[in-house]
């Protein structure tokens, strides 16, 4: 997961970056060793032609912008491993190396090439590939069918890469179902009919700024074989690979075309493994329309978090994205839903069973099965005992990068909490000295709900959930998957005490 450096970062690559951290998380509660990698992607001609409308040589361009996107993921609680620069020196080593393999190996050589380009995407287009717009001025313009970007034709001596070797591999291993949704396979499948040779080089004089061929300075490497070299960089290639291949690869649909063909092609022409699975998640609409500078609804993912704070903008994120179909950005739904839900719902779960006008012990009461039986509902009792397979839901919707569906099925059990609490008034109950037993089973009922989904949470909502657990007492080393199927069974066994620090965890959004 790499973004290019055209603009400031929106709230579509912050949604790239959580969701990929989400999943990190998730496996990181399994105990497992996590290779996060992210980045920015610095060289090309776009990025070249930005510099100078701003002034500024590449370099220091490129230092601000990637000094933007690094900031925002540390706000956001972006749990990378790596944050790596395709302007840096290992990097570029990286490169040159892949090039004198491909060299060496004949599958590098110099030609003529012509063809539509796209200065926006940095790719040749094929006939099929592009269309004719009518701009606003009444003209045609020949645009790129996917992104919509403008076209120019071009022809230019070059190094060719020979990507129409690899057409039958490639064909039987995006058959394996790789691409998820499978349904983005049909943005591919367009590349695939229309499959020629590609230009990897650009002319110095045309291009400067970007890793000039190995051996020949009067050629720059295309910004595709040198961005998408940044995976390797980071488990050490040239050198021997700390892990390889990646489990998954986290893109936008409009970059689907360079993972899933020419990435690939690369990897083969190099005896490398291929990925075992490239995500493609859909685009970030704002009230229905495509953000765009012209338009003037470009949401900056800054302010957002100074509004919503950092916890409910990055909840709001995963919780409306999904890979399927385009996500809609409203501020006004993303304050109903944070105040509805993590405020309203969740903390207020916790404010209730916490307080010392209940809970006048403050401890997190052990289970009582006599207290259980008597006192309780079957209905209530069933959906209780069903809690472990909250457990095993949210592992699948996790693996399958669906943390609105993690959220929906998280949220059902605090909402159906919050009612068995109302139902049983502990309230009333605790003013009466013979009710003691029924009313720490429902605060047991409630507080082991809050336990099991705040381990189920800390993917999606990292502080909050560990304040949450702070404030049951449940200790650090306690918070993993594996904790969440170890719940209290005897009414034997000891009550334990809560935090009593009693600070604010998150208040409603005005």
């Amino acid at each position: 997961m790499i973004f290019f450096l055209a603009s400031a970062p929106h709230i579509g690559h912050l949604y790239t970056a959580l969701l990929a951290d989400a999943v990190a998380r998730f496996h990181r509660l399994h105990e497992k060793e996590v290779i996060f990698s992210t980045g920015t992607d610095e060289h090309g001609l776009k990025i070249q032609t930005s510099a100078d409308k701003h002034n500024k040589t590449p370099r220091l361009y490129c230092d601000e912008i990637s000094g933007k996107f690094k900031a925002l993921f540390d706000r956001a609680g972006v749990s990378y491993s790596h944050f790596i620069r395709t302007t840096d020196e290992t990097h570029k080593k990286a490169v040159e190396n892949l090039w004198t393999t491909l060299v060496k190996k004949g599958y590098i050589y110099k030609g003529k090439y012509e063809g539509w380009y796209s200065i926006s995407d940095e790719e040749f287009l094929s006939e099929e590939e592009v269309c004719d717009q009518q701009m606003e001025s009444g003209e045609n313009q020949k645009v790129s069918v996917i992104s919509g970007h403008p076209v120019v034709w071009m022809s230019e001596e070059n190094y060719m890469f020979r990507l129409t070797s690899f057409k039958e591999q490639l064909t039987e291993w995006l058959n394996t179902g790789v691409i998820y949704p499978e349904e983005k396979r049909s943005q591919v499948d367009l590349a695939l009919r229309n499959l020629y040779d590609l230009s990897v080089s650009r002319s110095s004089s045309r291009l400067s700024w970007g890793i000039p061929v190995p051996e020949d300075s009067s050629q720059t490497i295309y910004v595709w074989l040198d961005a998408l070299m940044n995976y390797l960089t980071v488990v050490g290639y040239p050198g021997p690979l700390q892990s390889w291949p990646p489990d998954s690869q986290i893109v936008g649909q409009d970059i689907l075309k360079f993972h899933a063909i020419y990435w690939p092609a690369f990897l083969l022409a190099a005896d490398l493994d291929l990925p075992k699975q490239i995500v493609c998640h859909a685009h970030w609409t704002v009230d229905g329309y495509k953000m765009s500078k012209s338009r003037g609804n470009v949401v900056d993912p800054e302010e957002r978090m100074d509004r919503l704070t950092e916890a409910g903008f990055r909840y709001f994120l995963l919780r409306t994205g999904t890979v399927f179909t385009n996500c809609n950005y409203n501020d006004d739904v993303a304050k109903d839903i944070i105040n509805a839900e993590l405020v309203n719902t969740y903390l207020n779960l916790l404010s209730r069973t916490s307080s010392t006008s209940i809970n006048k012990q403050a401890i997190f009461p052990s289970f009582n099965e006599e207290a259980f039986q008597t006192y309780f509902t079957k209905q209530e009792r069933d959906m209780f005992n069903n809690l472990p397979n909250l457990i095993d839901i949210c592992e699948n919707h996790y693996k399958g990068f669906l943390c609105h569906k993690v959220s929906e099925a998280i949220f059902e059990y605090l909402r159906w909490s919050n009612k068995l609490f109302n139902d049983h008034e502990p309230w009333r109950l605790c003013k009466d000295p013979g009710s003691e037993s029924h009313v720490h089973c429902v605060l047991h009922l409630n507080m082991e709900t809050l336990r099991v989904c705040s381990i189920l949470l800390q993917p999606l909502i990292p502080d909050i959930a560990n304040q949450v657990l702070d404030r049951l007492g449940i200790s650090k080393g306690h918070r993993l998957i594996r904790h969440c199927k170890e719940r209290r069974q005897s009414h034997r066994e000891r009550d334990h005490p809560l935090s009593l620090q009693k600070t604010h965890i998150m208040q409603r959004i005005k």
